[in-house]
Parts: structure tokens; sequence; C-alpha cells
């Protein structure tokens, strides 16, 4: 985690320099950088990432795999892209996303691999949702509506004690033999946050008779 002022532009993160050989980056759409791209190429690092809608590029090769339907399931393009004097070479991955009770849709995944298999690299960008969970579930359950303190290091303290916060209850509901909504027992956690007692146990068994200590 980097912390920045809020004028700067986080696309500096991007920097070849700052990723080493055989290492594979999943960042979002709005970092496509054909130059740096193709930096990250010819230091055998590998991205992977969702595309743009309107790229503008030249398809090198083109397979579609259909179904019994004769609907397409997936399909995988190489193309080049150009821009000043870069050409990047990179691959296409289109396959039809299913959500549960949602509608399908077709995504477009670009990378810079040719040879691990479409499944891996749809995984490899699927865990790129879990930065936006942890996200989603700060803000819900940790509203940073105010700081503290001004400073630099007071902020930078203030996050990072929420980001701790945040992984010991994750650690704490894992660890559970009863099933509890995060934000429910974010809740509990802080009406019993000033009692001496055994969270694991009480936890596991909240309608029980526990020992406490003032």
């Amino acid at each position: 985690m980097k912390f920045t002022s809020a004028a700067t532009n986080d696309s500096f993160m991007l920097a070849p320099s700052h990723f080493k050989h055989g290492e594979i980056v999943a960042l979002d759409r709005a970092y496509i950088n054909y130059e740096k791209f193709e930096e990250l190429t010819k230091r055998n690092v590998v991205y992977v990432t969702k595309m743009k809608k309107n790229l503008k590029y030249e398809v090198l090769a083109d397979c579609m795999d259909m179904n019994g339907k004769g609907l397409m399931e997936y399909r995988e393009q190489v193309v080049v892209f150009r821009k000043g004097g870069i050409s990047h070479i990179a691959r296409i991955i289109t396959y039809v996303d299913i959500k549960k009770g949602k509608s399908s849709k077709l995504v477009s995944l670009l990378t810079n691999d040719f040879e691990m298999p479409m499944e891996k690299i749809v995984a490899i960008y699927r865990r790129r949702w879990q930065i936006e969970s942890l996200f989603k579930q700060i803000k819900q359950n940790f509203p940073l509506r105010y700081f503290y303190g001004e400073s630099a290091n007071a902020i930078k303290i203030q996050i990072w004690v929420t980001l701790i916060a945040n992984l010991l209850l994750s650690l704490l509901q894992s660890s559970l033999e009863r099933r509890w909504s995060f934000s429910g027992l974010a809740t509990m956690v802080r009406i019993v946050l000033m009692e001496y007692l055994n969270m694991k146990k009480f936890f596991n068994r909240p309608d029980g008779r526990h020992e406490t200590h003032a």
C-alpha cells in the first residue's frame, strides 16, 4: 500500500521497474498503456487487465469455440497495438461470464501471456476483485468520515489502524464455527469491546453463559 496526495495520479504504480522477472500483475483497465505494457513484456512480467472499449488493433490470429447451440463460449485473439513508434503484441480472451441471479455477459481480457490456459487468465483477473471487495468492506464497516489529525503521519496511522482492525475481524470470522456476517460481527465486537472475554468462545455461543470481567 502506498500513500500519495489526492492530486497525484496513481498511474505511476505501473512503473515496470517496480516488478521482477516472472511476476504477474492484475490491474484495472484504467492503467492500459502500450509503452509500459511493452516494457513489462521485455522484463518478462505478465499483466492481465480488462479491455477498454474502442481500442484500435490489428488481428493477427483469431480462434472461437462454439457450444452445441451454436453460441460462443470463448474466443482467443492475437493482436498488435500500434501507437507512435510502439508495436505491442498481446492476447485477447473473450468469454461468457455467468453470475448467479444475473444475466450473462461477454468479458474481454488483455494479457501478454500466450501460454497460460484461458481459465487461469480469468482466475488471475478475478483475484483483482478481492481488492475491490476489501475497499467495499472497509467503507461499509469502518467509514473514515474524518481524520483525527491533519499531518500525513496521523492520517497514515489512522488508515493502518483501520486495515489492522479489518484484518483482525477477518481472522476472527474465519476461526468461528458459527456463521457471522462481517458487518454483524463488527457491530457485536464494538458492543463487547470493553469487556474482557474469550472472543472465540463468546461468538461461537453468544446465547450461552460466559464469564466476563470488568
